[in-house]
């Protein structure tokens, strides 16, 4: 469920750039909550000139906003330095200083998701959750990290 999405002008992350943000990414989010990468999404918004804007002005100056929509059930000792990690593994990758890197998380309650054909488990109910999911559903989802 996780699903991440970095903005930033067209032409600013290259695709060599954005792959390995994505796995930094995912590795962060990974590493910090327990959760299987194959959960994990990453999308890149390039946006054209004139259509970013910071203080009510076109962006000109260098920014990338990384946005993550994540389970709730979180406390601050995990989600904090998630979000540190992640801007700083943004600012690293982008070749950037962190003070030009966004980083919001937002909590989405697990019953408001549906993915593998299931709405998300609640926090604590993952083995139940994951023992429902069908064979081949499963079969999917590490071809999908593979």
């Amino acid at each position: 469920m996780p699903t991440y999405v970095v903005t930033a002008p067209t032409g600013r992350l290259s695709p060599t750039q954005k792959e390995q943000l994505a796995a930094r990414i995912t590795e962060i989010h990974c590493s910090r909550t327990g959760a299987p990468a194959y959960f994990a999404q990453v999308l890149f918004t390039d946006v054209t000139p004139g259509n970013y804007f910071l203080g009510g002005k076109p962006l000109r100056d260098d920014n990338i906003f990384v946005h993550g929509q994540i389970r709730a059930g979180r406390g601050p000792e995990i989600k904090e330095p998630m979000i540190l990690d992640l801007m700083n593994a943004t600012a690293q990758i982008a070749q950037t200083d962190a003070s030009h890197v966004q980083v919001y998380i937002v909590d989405v309650p697990a019953r408001q998701i549906a993915e593998w054909g299931q709405l998300l488990p609640l926090p604590g109910e993952e083995a139940a959750w994951d023992a429902a999911i069908p064979p081949a559903v499963k079969e999917r989802m590490k071809r999908l990290t593979a």
